[in-house]
């Protein structure tokens, strides 16, 4: 009885000890989030105002200015990346899921994916400068595009694999046994059934582009100006913010710490209006 007394008072040390490293640590990570948020929102906000969105980058040593140039090369840029990414990742996931589970060539995908997933992004950006860029003889928006949706490929690809695996095997052997042919049930059935993941790791693949600086500087490059042209230097937000925020101008510094923020409540946002119009077809 004694001895089961000391377990039971060992096991419970243990286990307090346990549960009070992971709070210290979740406080720890939450102290440091809402620091950054705080740091973010009190220099963003303040840079606010009504010119942000109507005009372009300023030039050096200027005061004014904005960064709408630079939020529509970023649109342009990570819609086009969406546009492509979208597509080839979930269609390859069902690839992995559905058909080519333990095939060679699944085998094979699987470790190039995640040899992509570990890539830093500007191994990327170099890899599409000297194919996209070095070859063609200069920058451009889809060179941009076609960095980002190598690093948002792999994430789509990943997230659609793992959420259809948690689909339930019976859910498809009772699709086979009405005689559906196998693209309906993948297409029809399990990706239906798994489209909220599906969603999520669509946004998380969006949330990871937005803010990509890397890649950008060897492809999209910069624009001073406004310009829709996506075969030629592009403005974007995230080259923007890292250009200006190590001016030695004030007025730059200021428009860095306002994009920062749009970037981030852009992000929010999105995942908001997603969560929620998905909620609202799943109770429908």
């Amino acid at each position: 009885m004694e001895m089961n007394n000391q377990l039971y008072t060992k096991r419970r040390i243990t286990s307090l000890l346990g549960l009070a490293f992971s709070m210290t640590a979740m406080a720890i990570g939450l102290a440091v989030l809402l620091w950054i948020l705080y740091v973010l929102f009190a220099n963003g906000l303040s840079a606010l105002d009504g010119n942000l969105l109507v005009s372009d980058t300023p030039a050096p040593g200027t005061e004014g200015g904005g960064l709408r140039n630079a939020i529509v090369g970023s649109l342009m840029i990570v819609g086009l990346t969406v546009l492509v990414s979208t597509p080839i990742g979930i269609l390859a996931g069902i690839y992995l899921t559905e058909y080519g589970d333990e095939s060679k060539t699944a085998e094979l995908t699987r470790f190039v994916t995640d040899i992509m997933l570990s890539a830093p992004s500007i191994v990327l950006g170099l890899f599409v400068y000297a194919i996209a860029v070095a070859t063609v003889g200069n920058f451009s928006g889809y060179a941009g595009s076609l960095a980002l949706s190598l690093i948002a490929v792999p994430v789509i690809m990943r997230t659609t694999e793992n959420m259809l695996r948690l689909v339930p095997g019976s859910l498809r052997e009772a699709a086979f046994a009405l005689g559906a042919p196998r693209w309906k049930v993948s297409t029809f059935i399990t990706l239906r059934a798994a489209k909220s993941g599906v969603m999520t790791g669509l946004l998380l693949a969006v949330a990871r582009i937005s803010g990509e600086t890397a890649p950008l500087l060897f492809t999209a490059l910069n624009n001073q100006f406004f310009s829709t042209n996506m075969g030629a230097p592009m403005a974007n937000l995230p080259v923007v913010i890292f250009q200006f925020a190590m001016s030695p101008y004030d007025n730059w510094v200021r428009l860095a710490w306002a994009g920062a923020l749009l970037i981030t409540l852009a992000v929010l946002v999105l995942n908001v209006l997603a969560r929620v119009f998905f909620r609202e077809k799943v109770s429908a």
